[in-house]
């Protein structure tokens, strides 16, 4: 029984939110993309971490080093495009829903030749409801019932026409089998057989 509650548990966790992390070159830019529904509030946290050479490993943190985040709608507006420190907390609203690009650069600007050390982006976005107005919420429950009112609508037609092209089925095949038979019978008297 516990076991069923820490994987209800971690499943509700997992579904609520993503972490990942990714490795990306210095002066190099890296995105995501992150289908998300209409009004929905977005937050996302991240952690540079840049590779040390002396020690092969990275460092846990990158003093100086900075994020720029910039967030793409379907439509290729930019929603916002902003400077990070090398961790940071980013929010934003979506206003329609559809695949939205998450890009990540660091603001380095070491040179090329030096610049190509590695730097390790821990990422966890989490997606949510937008708390909207009450008038926000009656307007779109409004536009809900109007769909849902429409689609009723639209099934109940659509089970009329099939009980309708059923009936008329049925009558065509009962009179062809009405002729067949009156044919049949007629064919016997003519030729005498009955």
């Amino acid at each position: 029984m516990k076991s069923k509650l820490v994987g209800f548990l971690m499943n509700f966790w997992i579904s609520f939110s993503f972490a990942l992390y990714f490795h990306m070159g210095e002066r190099e830019e890296k995105c995501i993309i992150e289908d998300i529904p209409s009004d929905t509030l977005v937050v996302g946290n991240y952690k540079v971490q840049r590779w040390d050479m002396h020690t092969h490993d990275f460092l846990e943190s990158a003093p100086g080093l900075g994020m720029f985040v910039t967030v793409t709608i379907p439509t290729g507006e930019v929603l916002l495009s902003k400077l990070y420190g090398p961790q940071g907390t980013f929010t934003f609203t979506s206003h329609i829903s559809g695949e939205h690009v998450i890009c990540f650069q660091s603001n380095s600007t070491r040179f090329a030749v030096i610049a190509g050390s590695k730097l390790r982006i821990h990422l966890d976005i989490r997606v949510g409801e937008h708390f909207l107005d009450e008038s926000a919420i009656q307007a779109k429950d409004k536009v809900n019932e109007e769909r849902e009112e429409k689609f009723r609508k639209t099934s109940e037609e659509t089970n009329s026409n099939i009980l309708w092209w059923a009936i008329v089925q049925t009558l065509i095949l009962i009179s062809v089998g009405i002729w067949q038979i009156k044919s049949l019978r007629d064919f016997f008297i003519s030729k005498k057989l009955v």
